[in-house]
This record gives C-alpha cells, structure tokens and sequence, in this order.
C-alpha cells in the first residue's frame, strides 16, 4: 500500500532543497519577475517535458525529474510574487524565502490531501504524459486569465491553477520515481 502523504513529503523536501540551494547561490532574484515571466518560465519546462516525451530525445542532458522540480519552485515562486506584489521587498532573507515557501506548499498539499481523499488516488492510474498535459492546459487558461487581467466570470483563477501545478508536478515526481525515469 502505498502512503501519498509520506511521497508528497519526500518530493517535497527534494523540491525545497533545490529552491533553499538556489535561493543560497542567487538570492531571491526570481523577485523581479511579473507573474506572466514566471508562467511562460513554468511552461517552457511542461514543454521539454513533453518534447522529451514525444521524441524520447534528450540533448541538453537534464531530464523530466529535474524540469518537475524546476515547474513546482516555480509555482511556488509565482504563489509568492502574487502574495507579496511588485511593491514588495525584492532581496528576501533566506528565512522569509522558505518561510514563504513552506506557506504555500502547505496550501497546496491541504489542497491536494482534499481533493485526492474525493477522487481517490485516481493520479495513480494515471499516466504521466497526462498529467503533464493537465499542467500544460493550467497554463494556458492562466495565460488567458493574465491575457483578461486577471478577470473571469466562473474559474478559480490563477491561484488555483498553480496549486494544481505544484500537485500535478508532484504526482510526477512520485510517479517517474516509482517507475525509475
């Protein structure tokens, strides 16, 4: 049997170390990105990811698992820009950074805990290349949402959708992990 609240947390902290290592060696420079950066950013990595997928070539020599990791920072990142604003402090103390981190992690994680408790741990029949689709189509309706200026008439909006991200991401950490990609 298997326990997705012991693998989110292991794909978790794996994700957290590189944001912590990242945030050590470049600061918090991500800051300077407008949130339509850091969604184009999210989806230059879904892309590779499926090209990847498509063509089973892979020249630059980072694989999926990486550009996963890279995709749920990134969410994180755009969570944080959204909170904090363009007004905000740009050079973020180590502390506050993963605070902030830790924050919206958690938001998304409860996020995903509810919803998996009402589909059933249904993500693990899924396939990955689905799932990188599902976060493919979440960034192009919160392009579209940005494209609007942030107005809808009936979706959740951005914020959701980059909570699904983070999910969807970390479904596929567990997943490439249990099928050794």
């Amino acid at each position: 049997m298997t326990d997705t609240n012991k693998d989110f947390e292991t794909e978790i902290a794996l994700c957290r170390d590189m944001y912590e290592k990242k945030a050590r060696d470049y600061g918090t420079s991500w800051r300077i990105l407008r949130l339509p950066s850091l969604t184009d950013q999210i989806f230059i990595k879904a892309n590779r990811i499926r090209s990847i997928q498509e063509s089973g070539e892979n020249r630059v020599g980072d694989g999926i698992r990486p550009e996963l990791v890279a995709i749920v920072n990134y969410a994180v990142m755009a969570l944080i820009q959204q909170e904090l604003g363009p007004e905000g402090e740009m050079d973020l103390p180590i502390e506050k950074a993963l605070a902030l981190y830790d924050k919206h992690i958690r938001r998304a994680t409860t996020l995903m805990l509810d919803k998996n408790h009402d589909y059933g741990e249904a993500w693990r029949s899924m396939r990955v290349s689905s799932m990188v689709d599902l976060i493919l189509m979440k960034l192009f309706r919160i392009k579209q949402i940005e494209d609007n200026n942030g107005k809808t008439l009936v979706s959740e909006g951005v914020e959701g959708g980059y909570m699904d991200i983070i999910n969807y991401s970390l479904f596929c950490l567990i997943r490439t992990k249990e099928d050794n990609f």
